[in-house]
C-alpha cells in the first residue's frame, strides 16, 4: 500500500492576536508544509493561514469548505488527497477542530478509512474557560447552544441545577453573542442564587475577562458581554 498522508488538527485563533501569542513553533512551521486543507469558513482559513506565514501562496492551497450545511456523502471525497499520499490540514472557524465542530464529521471518515489523524496544540475556549473557572474539571458536559423554546429552555436549566446537584458536573454553554447580556439575567432569575456562573469572554484577546460570582451577585452586578463571544459555566 502507497503511503497514506495524515491529517492535521490545527487550532486556529480564538480572538485576533499574532499566531506566535497562543500557537507553538511546531503548529506554524508545519502549516506552511501542509497543500490540501478542510476548513469550516473559507475567508477565516485563509486569513489566519496567512497570518501564520506571509510566505504561504494561498492560491496554490486546494480547500473544501466542512461546515452545518455541508452533505454528509461528500465528507469521504474530502479524504481523497491523504489516501493518495497528501497529508490534510483542518481549521475551525475558531479554536479546536472537531470540538463542537464539523470537523469531527471528516475526522469520523478518517478513523473508519484508518488515517493517521493527528490533533495539534492550541486555544480552546472550552478547555481554557472551564481551566479558569474554579469549577470541578474532573466531571463536566458542554451542552453547546440551550434550547430556543421556552418551555425546553427551562427543562434544560432545571436538568443543569440537577447534574450539578447530583453529579457534581460542571455545566458548560455558550449563546449567540448578542443574546450573552440576556442570557445572564435569565440564569440569575431562574436558578438558585447560591449557584455559581462563570462568564469567560474575549479568551486569549486583550480584553480577556473570566469572571465567576453567585447567580445572587450577578443578579445586581454591572456587565455588558454583548457581541463578544463567551463561553458560560455553571457550578455550585
Amino acid at each position: 500500500m502507497a503511503d497514506r498522508g495524515k491529517i492535521y488538527l490545527f487550532p486556529s485563533l480564538l480572538a485576533p492576536v499574532a499566531p506566535a501569542e497562543v500557537l507553538p513553533a511546531h503548529n506554524i512551521g508545519l502549516i506552511a508544509s501542509v497543500r490540501y486543507f478542510v476548513v469550516e469558513e473559507l475567508r477565516t482559513a485563509r486569513r489566519f493561514l496567512k497570518a501564520c506565514d506571509r510566505a504561504i501562496d494561498i492560491d496554490s492551497l486546494h480547500f473544501d469548505v466542512l461546515n452545518e450545511h455541508t452533505a454528509p456523502e461528500a465528507v469521504d471525497a474530502m479524504l481523497a488527497p491523504a489516501l493518495e499520499g497528501h497529508d490534510i490540514g483542518v481549521v475551525s472557524e475558531a479554536g479546536c477542530p472537531a470540538v463542537a465542530d464539523p470537523g469531527a464529521d471528516l475526522v469520523a471518515a478518517a478513523q473508519r478509512k484508518g488515517l493517521e489523524v493527528v490533533p495539534l496544540v492550541g486555544p480552546s475556549s472550552i478547555l481554557m474557560s472551564l481551566m479558569a473557572s474554579g469549577f470541578n474539571g474532573q466531571q463536566f458536559a458542554f451542552l453547546g447552544y440551550l434550547p430556543i423554546d421556552a418551555a425546553k429552555r427551562a427543562a434544560a436549566l432545571k436538568q443543569m441545577e440537577r447534574d450539578i446537584r447530583t453529579r457534581r458536573q460542571t455545566q458548560i454553554f455558550i449563546e449567540t453573542p448578542y443574546r450573552n447580556n440576556r442570557l445572564v439575567a435569565e440564569l440569575a432569575s431562574a436558578l438558585p442564587g447560591n449557584l455559581l456562573l462563570c462568564v469567560a469572554a474575549d479568551i486569549t484577546a486583550p480584553t480577556q475577562s473570566i469572571v465567576t460570582r453567585p447567580l445572587s451577585r450577578w443578579k445586581t452586578a454591572q456587565y455588558d458581554y454583548a457581541k463578544r463571544p463567551a463561553i458560560f459555566l455553571l457550578y455550585q
